[in-house]
């Protein structure tokens, strides 16, 4: 198919930010969630709050919008003394009772859902967070590119299946890109202690110490009724709560509710969840890496369909978990300036996108990238050992 058209860089834009409520002294906030707006609400907990965008024309318009919404949670925590804390990796708390998961007006179904992710997985791994961000391809541009003859609902399902099976397969490369959370504080892996440690990842919430399921889905990428249908299975079996509790680093989204029978019915958009909270940038990610993700997935059109066997499956997994050390292997930096540079051959003459993939090589080229200067800035702050966790 010609990728090229009218519409090619258009789409929709979305941003989902999760964020600790914290008080003046830096500690967990244990007051009750203070938001009445769609835009400000709970996450897993009810000190854990999510910044959601509407959909944006461009990624530059999503982080404007991600910004008043941070200023506007802003002014009104600091009416009670509190703050956000912009770090993937929580802050110091004493015990798990500073961890109340989010109930008030919620279901009791739903309620009882996070209860159950709470005692399988442990309540600190659910204080993880991170960056969603959502991505639309124009209607314009897929009708465009449609041959004729061909049913739009089915020819833009097929290309948003085969764009999640290659950006599931390159999500290590954003990982390694944007990796911002290597420090964090010890009573989040023993309870009672204090104190900040490195932990030998450039993002702990990427690693295998981070937010996966028990075991390795293997699914089925035939079709997407097949695909759909290899998620219930694990849900039949008792290995899956829910299909949300399948903890992958790419989503595939219908429009309004989540769920697999409205995913068989047309998928909307697709959801990168590998993002860390960035320190570095006043609202947690910087533009030119979400600009990144898109200039990628739209390069990732042009790439040919494959088998997404087993094998390739679980390799995706550990490529994504080794991206996600401190020092990654050297083969992962090499592939990455690799991909930059046929990246750039295939962005020719689109300045915009010259300057984003300028920018990402220069972290690579200057060993810039966000955890390196995080934990240079904290070094003075934080036993420079690796500990085990």
């Amino acid at each position: 198919m010609n990728i090229f058209g009218n519409y090619f860089f258009e789409g929709g834009f979305g941003l989902e930010r999760e964020t600790l409520r914290i008080d003046k002294n830096g500690r967990l906030a244990q007051t009750p969630h203070p938001f009445d707006n769609p835009h400000l609400q709970r996450d897993f907990y009810e000190n854990q709050l999510e910044i959601i965008t509407g959909v944006n024309d461009s990624v530059k318009n999503a982080i404007e919008e991600l910004a008043e919404w941070d200023l506007t949670a802003r002014k009104k925590l600091a009416e009670n003394s509190e703050d956000l804390y912009i770090y993937s990796n929580p802050p110091h708390f004493s015990d798990a009772s500073e961890i109340p998961v989010a109930h008030t007006g919620m279901e009791l179904s739903k309620f009882n859902y996070r209860k159950q992710l709470e005692q399988k997985y442990g309540k600190p791994m659910m204080l993880y967070s991170g960056i969603h961000f959502n991505f639309s391809l124009s209607e314009k541009y897929l009708r465009e590119i449609k041959d004729i003859g061909q049913e739009f609902g089915q020819f833009s399902n097929n290309v948003y299946f085969r764009l999640m099976k290659q950006i599931f397969r390159h999500s290590w490369l954003i990982v390694l890109l944007t990796a911002a959370s290597p420090i964090y504080d010890r009573s989040f892996v023993e309870a009672g202690s204090s104190g900040k440690m490195f932990s030998g990842y450039g993002s702990m919430r990427n690693s295998g110490h981070g937010y996966w399921n028990q075991f390795i889905p293997i699914l089925d990428y035939s079709d997407i009724e097949s695909f759909t249908d290899s998620i219930q299975g694990y849900i039949d079996d008792g290995f899956l709560l829910s299909p949300a509790e399948l903890y992958l680093p790419v989503r595939l989204k219908p429009k309004g509710t989540y769920s697999l029978d409205a995913l068989k019915n047309g998928i909307d958009h697709i959801e990168l969840r590998m993002f860390d909270l960035n320190p570095l940038s006043d609202v947690g990610i910087f533009s030119e890496d979400a600009e990144f993700a898109h200039l990628l997935m739209l390069y990732l059109l042009h790439l040919p369909d494959f088998d997404f066997t087993a094998k390739l499956q679980e390799k995706a997994v550990f490529d994504h978990k080794e991206a996600a050390k401190y020092m990654p292997d050297q083969h992962y930096i090499d592939e990455a300036m690799t991909i930059i540079t046929q990246m750039e051959q295939f962005f020719e003459g689109y300045v915009y996108a010259e300057k984003v993939l300028a920018y990402q090589k220069r972290k690579l080229l200057e060993n810039q990238r966000y955890c390196v200067k995080i934990y240079e800035r904290s070094l003075k702050q934080c036993a420079n050992y690796s500990v085990q966790v």
